[in-house]
């Protein structure tokens, strides 16, 4: 009876050692042992579990928190919190922009009768001068487009100082700088007389930032053309400046109420060579001017009338990045014949636009038709009578004609369409004047607007990218191609034929497509955004105008007279950068794996933890501001790609509808590069965001987010002051960190090279008498922000913390000579193990192979580890703790064995502190150590049981991803890509589950036989870029050409013998099909990935089945204390090579109709929004504005005209 107390894990290795006296040696050709394997399984567990549970001090640890009180965490006071002070944030932004507009149109009002200085200097952010610049000189004798002397004024002098608050960007925080784009004359009268009123802005943008200096850029947008940003910063736009502020979100939602659009683009035989090259970048430049709470679609009409993309009939669809692509490169395909049939034309477009208009569907508000023509031979009154004029004076849709030709016959007919309707009309007859003419219709459909006068809507933006052009991306791939043909024809040059053995064919695809699978969540190249802006009015009512007047049918005459207006200056902003909003809403009290997000009236995303707009490193996705909440948020309930759950899809609408709720939900969550999934329940608490359209949700998992820790009373900072403790001392040395991301203190006039050192200054204030914590983080506009900020609560927790851990980071026992701790040092090769607290606070100690420390040691750590919680081995230990309390989690990196560098393994625990039956995790306690240490560990244990040629051994993690493998090269590797057939097993015993993800922001790379259509909108520059890269593709193609014999020649010597078996003719093409640029474009899709759970262990029976000859080659057992398996497997069985199992994502093939596309698959599928609350389409007074267009008459860059005029033609 005594032997029955002998624990389990000690008796099998009293066994195993009385059964192999000589150690863990197979007898070669011997079978699998089960018990033999068995015994290796529980001595590594036992030796891994006494290394971390010595080497981390967790019990230590977990001792120290016990002064915390547990406490249930109450979601609904948790997100009606983080509203209010998302709210109190947001009305300091708006408050300041309605100064911004408030002060534009008196100072408009007030210099409207100036006159223009043509040589006014103001600060040029594509041309200011730094103190030590060259001073520029003007060219001799330049002349400008109209043949006059150029005007030259020297840049102003300006001094920039980096802040980090505006991303490190060195600005100047006294001015603002002007921002002009390429087709817009900067000393036009119009343009410069507005930039001489506008400087006077600068000063409210100083009381501004001086009233809250968290503001970040504050800006007015001209309906000129031109931008003034302040702070005054130097405008940097690689490799061309595409930026115009009037096609900018910003700006063109408070410039017009939302619209639906329809665009009616004339494909008759007459539309030929540059009309419809003019036709085509009109409708093109209409395209960009939308926002994702319009609606458009585009027919094109000859004989009949055909969409421009075949599945769009008789519908609008959302103007959102993807939708407007789509119908970009529908426009580039369109043909011409026949002739126009303008009554079935208009006939469809009204149409259209009642139902949606009677539906209440679209964008419910302004409507609209766009006719680009080469002219109308009528008036067609009869169909305007029909549809526009039933309810006069009111006409629900406003007609905008464009007018494309030199020579044309008649321009009265397409122009009273657009005068009787309540648009406007321009006349195109060249590239160049495009998008001026275009940008038209912004003023006219903002004339209701306008004459209300008081009523400015605030506008709040989907998520942007700042600056960045989102046809960049397309440039930027073209780009990324020619680096990979570049290194192609080097490799060739390197490597001869053995380029073309599929090996090496299959390693370069491999790696290109892993570097576009690489979707990092956050980027260093872009600062993602939302605006808060209001459109800006011109008070006057009448004013002067100069237009040409048809004398007789050969004269025309300037007259100048006075006319009724309604004129909208421009729009004021300010942008908000996401980042402040996430430091807005307190990570620390939603705890590990927790995480908010916030969601707009269109189901978007504004932020959200799996939100990733780039691709490749530093590419925006074609489609990437336009991710749907229930994309993102995906339940663990197996239904198939875009079969979302009723109860999601209700929650959805709840939320999008600004309503207060709760719900919990199972989910799938993917995590460490989408090769990672786990299955939790959620609690979901959602609530709107009071005056914008945006709606606050946050999420914890249910089994261990419901309770969090807590301090006592007597712990809190200000009775710790009473009793003498120095704040200071628990912060002393320099192995800590804080969570870089989180605001514990905020001082909004000082700047501070890390947080750290803002801490620090924060505790020394802390510790001084009348200490007193701000009310609150944002004052009630129109009261100054508060100069200090500081989360009490989280303040609380982290002084706690290090308080209690102060002791982690200080030499001990086994940084000294003791026994113990140098045989562990020696025997693993342990570099550091580490604390993070749930509060942020992050220790290490480092470990070093002599007594002297080594300069640097640890801050590879510290620098790579500093977010604590939301660390991968924070999540995943805590995880973990709900597997097996007491087990360590340990990973290697995916790529580990694709170097010959020294792999590191990390191994963390999760501790919680329970009390009174309630749990919650307090922090994770870790260790890094040399994966070659692991190694030999592993060979001590197994002998020469996994040496021989007939078994392999494989430890493998809780994913399925190798720790230790018989090769090193297949360390951190999915184990299915090594071996698919024992992979498939291992599913089918219930081992692993299979869990599919659905990635719904992929992108897919198209065959691309035809340039992409939204390069067309490109200008002149760009296509100079163009004209470049194509010379230099040729040049290189001629090269290749002539060279082909020569570089054969001299490959030969480097052939190896086995490469005589490609034909000899193979061997003088083959490569140049290789170093082959195969050009393709972005494509938004849908992909999934396989990934891999393991079951719980407990009670599993597969880990007490043994080998059975070649039906079960196998014995898998689990690593006690640990997230690992080993695997013993018989290489005698033959493997089954055509089982691949991998872990990368797979396009999703959806069965598509004929014409139809990804995009027509989406909107047939496509989900519920809420208009935004201001609609603004009339006015009574309105009907007595005449202005209703004339023919254009810009001043334009003849060079770059007539250049990009030949390259659009040529290229």
């Amino acid at each position: 009876m005594a032997c029955c107390s002998v624990p389990r894990t000690h008796y099998l290795l009293i066994c195993f050692f009385l059964l192999y006296p000589n150690g863990a040696n197979f007898v070669p050709g011997e079978k699998i042992n089960y018990n033999l394997v068995h015994s290796w399984a529980d001595k590594l567990g036992m030796e891994l579990f006494h290394l971390g549970d010595f080497i981390t001090r967790r019990k230590e640890v977990q001792e120290s928190f016990k002064e915390a009180q547990v406490v249930s965490r109450s979601g609904a006071k948790i997100v009606e919190n983080m509203a209010h002070d998302v709210k109190m944030m947001m009305d300091l932004k708006i408050s300041a922009v309605r100064r911004i507009m408030d002060t534009a149109e008196n100072t408009a009002l007030s210099h409207q009768n100036e006159k223009e200085d043509q040589f006014f200097s103001y600060y040029n952010a594509k041309d200011m001068r730094e103190p030590d610049d060259p001073i520029p000189t003007p060219a001799p004798r330049e002349l400008d487009d109209m043949g006059e002397p150029h005007i030259f004024v020297p840049p102003k002098e300006i001094v920039l100082t980096p802040k980090a608050e505006f991303f490190n960007t060195p600005v100047n925080l006294s001015v603002s700088s002007v921002h002009v784009p390429l087709n817009v004359f900067d000393r036009a009268k119009d343009v410069i007389k507005s930039i001489q009123w506008s400087e006077n802005l600068d000063q409210i943008f100083r009381d501004n930032y001086k009233n809250d200096p968290t503001l970040s850029w504050q800006f007015y947008g001209s309906s000129t053309g031109f931008m003034r940003q302040f702070p005054a910063a130097k405008w940097k736009a690689k490799p061309v400046d595409l930026y115009d502020c009037r096609l900018r979100s910003w700006y063109m939602e408070a410039a017009t109420s939302p619209k639906d659009i329809i665009i009616l683009l004339d494909s008759s035989g007459s539309m030929k060579g540059q009309r419809l090259d003019i036709a085509k970048k009109v409708v093109n430049t209409i395209l960009d001017t939308l926002g994702t709470n319009d609606f458009v679609n585009i027919f094109t009409f000859g004989k009949t009338v055909e969409p421009a993309v075949k599945c769009f009939e008789d519908t609008l669809v959302q103007a959102n990045l993807g939708n407007i692509r789509e119908l970009m490169e529908g426009v580039d395909s369109v043909k011409i014949a026949n002739i126009a049939n303008f009554t079935a034309a208009l006939t469809k477009a009204f149409e259209v636009l009642e139902q949606f208009r009677t539906e209440n569907r679209g964008a419910q508000c302004n409507q609209a038709i766009m006719i680009v023509s080469d002219g109308a031979p009528f008036t067609y009154e009869d169909v305007f009578e029909q549809f526009n004029w039933r309810d006069l004076p009111f006409k629900p849709v406003r007609v905008f004609t464009y007018l494309i030709g030199k020579e044309v016959a008649d321009v009265k007919d397409i122009k009273w369409m657009a005068c009787a309707n309540q648009g406007y009309y321009v006349h195109l007859s060249d590239m160049a004047e495009v998008r001026e003419m275009v940008l038209n219709y912004i003023p006219v459909m903002a004339r209701p607007l306008v004459l209300g006068k008081h009523d400015h809507p605030v506008v709040w933006t989907q998520v942007y990218a700042d600056v960045i052009d989102p046809k960049l991306s397309d440039w930027l791939w073209e780009m990324k191609q020619c680096d990979d043909q570049r290194e192609d024809v080097l490799e060739f040059r390197r490597e001869g034929y053995r380029m073309l053995e599929p090996n090496e064919v299959h390693r370069r695809i491999y790696h290109r497509n892993k570097a576009a699978w690489n979707q990092p969540l956050e980027s260093d190249v872009y600062q993602f955004m939302t605006t808060v802006s209001m459109p800006v009015y011109d008070r006057r009512m009448n004013a002067n105008i100069t237009e040409e007047v048809l004398i007789n049918e050969a004269l025309w005459e300037l007259q100048t007279r006075e006319t009724k207006i309604a004129n909208l200056l421009g729009v004021a902003g300010t942008d908000v950068p996401i980042r402040d909003i996430k430091r807005m809403l307190s990570p620390f009290l939603l705890g590990v794996n927790g995480y908010a997000f916030i969601v707009t009236n269109n189901g978007y995303i504004l932020f959200h933890p799996d939100f990733r707009p780039i691709f490749q490193g530093n590419i925006l996705k074609p489609a990437y501001n336009s991710v749907d909440m229930i994309e993102v948020e995906l339940l663990d309930d197996d239904r198939a790609p875009r079969d979302f759950n009723p109860v999601l899809l209700t929650i959805r609408d709840s939320i999008i509808n600004q309503s207060t709720g709760s719900k919990w939900m199972l989910v799938k969550n993917h995590f460490d590069e989408m090769k990672r999934v786990a299955r939790i329940k959620r609690q979901y608490y959602w609530r709107a965001i009071p005056n914008t359209p945006f709606t606050l949700v946050i999420t914890y998992p249910e089994q261990y987010g419901v309770h969090r820790l807590s301090i006592r009373a007597e712990n809190e900072i200000h009775r710790m002051n009473i009793k003498g403790d120095n704040l200071l001392n628990y912060f002393g040395g320099k192995r800590w960190r804080i969570h870089p991301t989180w605001l514990y203190c905020k001082h909004n006039n000082k700047t501070f090279a890390a947080p750290e050192e803002e801490l620090v200054w924060f505790l020394n204030k802390m510790s001084q008498p009348g200490w007193r914590w701000p009310l609150s983080r944002s004052a009630v506009p129109p009261e100054h922000a508060a100069l200090l900020f500081c989360d009490r609560q989280l303040m609380q927790s982290l002084v706690f913390d290090a308080r209690v851990t102060e002791w982690f980071s200080k030499n001990t026992s086994f940084n000294s000579k003791d026994d113990k701790g140098n045989e562990f040092k020696q025997r693993f090769g342990i570099t550091v193990a580490f604390l993070a607290t749930h509060s942020g606070l992050t220790r290490w100690q480092e470990f070093h192979s002599n007594m002297a420390e080594e300069a640097g040691a640890g801050e590879a750590f510290s620098e790579q580890n500093k977010r604590a919680i939301d660390e991968m081995w924070y999540k995943r230990a805590v995880d973990q703790h709900f597997v097996h309390e007491d087990s360590f989690v340990y990973s290697v990196p995916f790529d580990a064995g694709d170097f010959g560098e020294e792999i590191t393994v990390t191994a963390s625990n999760a501790v919680f502190h329970t009390e009174g039956g309630k749990s919650a995790p307090a922090a994770v306690v870790g260790f890094q150590f040399h994966h070659s240490a692991l190694e030999k560990l592993f060979r001590n244990i197994t002998g020469n049981g996994c040496a021989v040629e007939e078994r392999e051994c494989y430890v493998i993690d809780n994913n399925g991803f190798i720790i230790i493998a018989p090769y090193r090269q297949e360390t951190g590797k999915f184990f299915g890509e090594m071996n698919g057939g024992i992979m498939l097993r291992l599913v089918e015993e219930k081992v692993f589950k299979r869990v599919i993800v659905y990635d719904y922001q992929a992108v897919c790379f198209e065959s691309d036989s035809d340039i992409n259509a939204s390069n067309s909108l490109l200008s002149p520059i760009f296509h100079l870029l163009r004209a470049l890269k194509w010379l230099l593709h040729t040049v290189l193609w001629y090269i290749v050409q002539l060279t082909n014999t020569a570089i054969a020649e001299f490959m030969d010597p480097y052939i190896d013998d086995d490469m005589n078996d490609y034909p000899s003719n193979s061997k003088s093409t083959d490569w140049l099909r290789m170093v082959t640029l195969h050009r393709t474009q972005l494509k938004s899709c849908d992909m999934q990935r396989h990934l891999y759970l393991m079951y719980n262990e407990k009670d599993n029976v597969v880990y007490n089945m043994t080998a059975h000859a070649c039906e079960r080659p196998f014995v898998v057992l689990p690593i006690p204390n640990s997230n690992l398996i080993l695997l013993v497997i018989d290489q005698r069985c033959p493997r089954d090579t055509s089982i691949q199992m991998t872990v990368d994502p797979i396009k999703i093939q959806y069965p598509l109709d004929t014409n139809q596309t990804f995009a027509c698959y989406k909107n047939d599928r496509e989900f519920s929004r809420v208009r935004p609350v201001s609609c603004i389409n009339k006015h009574i007074n309105e009907s007595s504005i005449e202005l209703c267009g004339d023919a254009g008459c810009i001043f334009i860059n003849i060079f770059l005209l007539l250049l990009g005029l030949a390259l659009c033609q040529y290229l």
